[in-house]
């Protein structure tokens, strides 16, 4: 072949693109733009990886997660997990809160705060841990607060705008606060104490939907009503367990000896001979107050325990109601009995005797009191304590705000209006001062004095009063009465078995269903 026939070859093959070189080439070509796609389709996919993360962290970060799909469904209302984290963190914290340090009682370690509860075991299930007791009892109040939310919808029960302003209001001010505290936000600040993916939004919708639930409950609540012959009728059924006794007693101890029980324990056990002391020195102590000549049964009987006893302990006074009493006497105090009776029983322990003094038995049968007042507390000291000038200034301002009172229309209103402007009462100085229903015992001594001291509506005075927690005085003013206390006891009991038994009915046809996010409730 000739060399002008292979070039024309040569030619017509690269023409024909089948040239070894040209296929070479194009091989070449063909890898290096494979190897192009490849890696171009390998950044991509860390891109897409990366971009995953940080979408995935954020949604961490965020609880982004927390408010998407359904931790649980009630009715036609499915909750989120931040929705449930909300109330089952509540239910904790309304706990931990009642209780205190004594929460550890009931074998909850509160130190942990919330991440602690799945690891603690609640002694109060069978099988389970605080954070099981605490979920079923956010379960419980979400499933009953969408039973009520729906039963006020059906009846035209509704938030009227200064109840929704008043939940609004608990919520000024929490950005800020958040803030102070460190925190990026108020989300962020309820996110991490309240759970999981918790917001403003969330925690704002939850009281709003529990305010129509308490608004509805109570509306049914306040519908039960009651005749005065059906109320002394379940008093009286009561058989005294309300009723509230008042007596003085000693309790005679007999010697005792150290002894081995059955367990292999030692205890402490009285011999029939120091038990029969005992009761000598009992017998002494009631024939001694029987030959008292003290006019004040209470003074004798005192007299009476010194004089066998010789002041070593004294004896104590007691006013409490009738399921309340020792068992050792409580039949005897719960008979018919004058100011004055004694008597001399076994304690029930082997132990050794109680001396027993009747003085009184009040059966509730006394109108309640209707009053407003206004606290003006003493400062107290470093160490708690309040000083005589402390208190002098707390009674030179509280004569101040009567006199000022005085001047003015003294009306009800008019106090009212002085107590909502300078009560220290948190309790009740948003509300005039007002105490609708005082019972006997259930304010300090001077305060309760002044509640039943047969006043007109209208008096004034102003009484000194201390706690635990405050000494001051209180500016007086007496409204009026109420209905028999012995009425608002069975009227409260009677009404709390209707709403048990109406809320039991109206809750039956609900469940709650786990969803697919109820493993996130409380992470």
């Amino acid at each position: 072949m000739s060399a002008s026939t292979e070039k024309k070859k040569r030619q017509a093959a690269r023409e024909a693109g089948t040239d070894k070189k040209m296929l070479a080439a194009q091989e070449a070509l063909r890898k290096h733009r494979q190897s192009r796609l490849r890696w171009t389709l390998g950044i991509i996919l860390v891109i897409l990886l990366i971009a995953a993360i940080l979408i995935f962290n954020w949604a961490i970060s965020s609880g982004y997660r927390y408010r998407q799909g359904t931790a649980l469904t009630i009715g036609d209302r499915s909750y989120s997990a931040a929705e449930v984290n909300y109330s089952y963190a509540n239910q904790y914290m309304s706990f931990a809160n009642q209780y205190g340090s004594y929460a550890s009682i009931f074998g909850l370690d509160t130190s942990a705060g919330l991440a602690g509860l799945d690891s603690q075991s609640c002694p109060m299930l069978e099988d389970g841990t605080w954070k099981d007791y605490f979920l079923d009892a956010a379960t419980d109040q979400l499933l009953q607060n969408k039973a009520l939310t729906d039963y006020a919808a059906a009846n035209g029960i509704a938030l009227t705008e200064d109840e929704i302003a008043e939940v609004d209001a608990s919520f000024d001010g929490l950005e800020e606060y958040a803030k102070s505290l460190g925190y990026a936000n108020a989300n962020s600040l309820l996110s991490l104490n309240y759970g999981s993916g918790v917001t403003q939004a969330i925690a704002r919708q939850a009281q709003l939907e529990s305010s129509l639930a308490s608004k509805a409950y109570n509306e049914v609540l306040d519908g039960f009503t009651y005749t005065a012959e059906e109320l002394e009728e379940y008093y009286q059924g009561l058989e005294g367990s309300r009723d509230l006794f008042t007596y003085t007693y000693y309790h005679v101890l007999a010697e005792t000896e150290a002894q081995t029980d059955e367990d292999g324990e030692t205890v402490a056990v009285a011999s029939e001979q120091s038990l029969a002391e005992a009761r000598a020195v009992a017998d002494a102590i009631a024939a001694a107050y029987q030959d008292g000549e003290e006019e004040d049964v209470a003074e004798r009987f005192r007299v009476a325990v010194d004089s066998q006893l010789e002041g070593e302990a004294p004896a104590e006074s007691r006013r409490v109601s009738g399921s309340s009493l020792d068992s050792a006497y409580q039949d005897w105090l719960m008979d018919s009995r004058e100011t004055g009776d004694l008597t001399v029983v076994p304690d029930g322990n082997d132990e050794g005797y109680y001396v027993v003094l009747y003085l009184e038995r009040d059966d509730n049968h006394y109108p309640v009191a209707q009053v407003r007042h206004i606290l003006v507390m003493a400062e107290a000291d470093e160490d708690g304590t309040y000083t005589d000038e402390a208190k002098a200034a707390a009674k030179a301002r509280a004569e101040e705000i009567l006199a000022e009172w005085e001047a003015g229309e003294k009306t009800e209103e008019s106090f009212a209006a002085l107590a909502e402007l300078y009560s220290e009462d948190s309790g009740s100085n948003t509300n005039g001062g007002l105490y609708d229903a005082v019972s006997k015992g259930q304010m300090v001594e001077e305060f309760d004095a002044f509640c039943f001291d047969e006043h007109q509506p209208g008096d004034t005075a102003i009484v000194y009063g201390e706690s635990t927690s405050y000494a001051g005085y209180h500016v007086m003013y007496y409204v009026g009465q109420g209905e028999l206390y012995s009425e608002s006891i069975a009227r409260s009991a009677l009404s709390s078995e209707a709403i048990s038994d109406w809320l039991a009915d109206l809750t039956a046809g609900y469940e709650a269903v786990p969803g697919k996010q109820y493993k996130l409730i409380g992470k």
